[in-house]
């Protein structure tokens, strides 16, 4: 049995591990690479493994660095079972589509406007590609043994990060392999902690956060001052916010202080069709979330819901300040992108991200400091005020990663450290050689290992 590492290895994206053993080829995640240049190309070169050989995909959760390539490969051959939760499923269902759109929208753009090098401009997959894939979709409960019948035996747990996000064990002829997948936060407000894992022979897990811990403090008091501080001066507040968990959030803690008698007067807008939809599948599921439904209810009330691109236009003429939250979290594609070329030149106005920006991406240079932003083919100035509230990343950190392996009864034959950038990934590595005792590494694109 092999093992090999096609994304996620010496990077935070892109995430896509594959078993194989005797001509059956198991596909762990199947993630877009996203962030620089040079990793986005990865999207666009032939999958390492022709995918019509592909017997299966299971999916950790619907993000789309972890489900975002499903199409292409549909496209390309697959014709095999997804496998995830059901939330997920859902959740894949509109983020598929969403991005399939957002493509063919951002080519259709591109061509009109003549800004793009390659004539003409082509989406990575269309919106048939993705009806093509979800049709390959079937649900897993969670905590139970499901034999599949391309062989392994798999168990998903929960793993908190976003709705339906899972922790994956297969038992395949012998061995037990354990993906971490994202994990989520400890004491989070929202979603359950992650379940503990006990037993594995060989163990991937995330390290997007292996090098730091979170921020700390109160997250509605931070939100709460910042946005007052830039009403007061007359700006508007623009989140560029996660569809799927981070808007939800987001939608939490505005209610929370709007029920404190703050920002009572602040307009609040949700500009995301797509974080709208992700927020009705929020409403439907409630064993992934420590809230209750009237808590969730009360959360997804508390904006106006901005549906059509004339409305979203508005926004950018209207003058008065408000709070706009739209997607993408890292500003890489989405109407977000209309309002910050509107926004981001006026110092009265603040950015406000709301966790992890992967290298590469505008929401890292504009953390960063940067002084213009490329935007449509246009640098745009960037005076407004910037700020991330990177407490309400739903990743866990450094912390949180070694209190989830600790629940391990004895150490796995081997450890592989992914999904983080380097440096992140190293020093987590060597925490876990340090701390636990056990065998770690941390693989480099393309390598593959035989699972003795």
């Amino acid at each position: 049995m092999n093992l090999h590492f096609f994304g996620a290895a010496g990077t935070v994206t892109g995430s896509r591990y594959l078993l194989e053993s005797k001509g059956v080829r198991i596909l762990v995640d199947c993630g877009l690479f996203q962030g620089l240049k040079n990793l986005r190309l990865r999207n666009w070169a032939p999958f390492p493994v022709k995918p019509k050989s592909i017997s299966a995909v299971l999916l950790t959760h619907a993000h789309l660095d972890h489900s975002g390539y499903l199409p292409a490969l549909a496209r390309d051959g697959f014709r095999g079972t997804v496998y995830c939760s059901k939330a997920t499923r859902e959740l894949c269902k509109i983020l598929l589509a969403d991005a399939a759109h957002l493509q063919e929208q951002d080519a259709e753009y591109a061509n009109r406007r003549g800004f793009s090098k390659h004539h003409p401009a082509l989406p990575l997959y269309d919106t048939q590609d993705v009806k093509r894939v979800l049709r390959a979709f079937s649900s897993l409960a969670f905590d139970e043994t499901h034999e599949l019948r391309e062989g392994p035996a798999a168990r998903l747990r929960r793993a908190g990060h976003i709705l339906g996000a899972a922790t994956v064990e297969l038992n395949w002829k012998g061995r037990r392999i354990v993906f971490s997948g994202d994990l989520g936060r400890y004491d989070d407000p929202l979603t359950v902690d992650p379940e503990p894992v006990r037993a594995a022979d060989y163990l991937v897990v995330e390290s997007t956060y292996g090098d730091r811990l979170h921020e700390r403090g109160e997250p509605q008091e931070t939100l709460g001052r910042i946005v007052e501080r830039t009403i007061a001066r007359g700006g508007t507040v623009i989140v560029p916010a996660f569809a799927v968990g981070r808007a939800q959030m987001l939608l939490y803690y505005f209610e929370r202080l709007k029920a404190a008698g703050r920002l009572a007067d602040v307009p609040l807008y949700l500009n995301s069709p797509m974080a709208a939809q992700a927020s009705n599948v929020f409403l439907r599921h409630s064993a992934d979330q420590r809230l209750s439904d009237e808590e969730r209810r009360r959360a997804c009330e508390v904006a106006k819901y901005v549906d059509s691109v004339d409305e979203s236009k508005a926004l950018n003429e209207d003058a008065t300040p408000k709070v706009i939250i739209s997607a993408s979290g890292m500003a890489t594609g989405g109407r977000v992108l209309h309002h910050l070329k509107k926004y981001a030149p006026d110092p009265r106005n603040t950015i406000l991200f709301s966790g992890f920006q992967a290298a590469g991406t505008r929401g890292a240079a504009m953390v960063a400091g940067a002084e213009t932003i490329k935007i449509h083919g246009e640098y745009v100035p960037l005076r407004a005020d910037v700020q991330n509230l990177d407490m309400l990343s739903a990743h866990a950190d450094a912390d949180g990663i070694m209190r989830w392996l600790r629940n391990f009864t004895h150490p796995p034959r081997m450890t592989f450290v992914t999904h983080g950038e380097p440096t992140a990934a190293d020093t987590l590595r060597r925490r876990i050689q340090d701390e636990l005792g056990w065998r770690a590494t941390a693989p480099e694109q393309m390598e593959s290992v035989a699972l003795s």
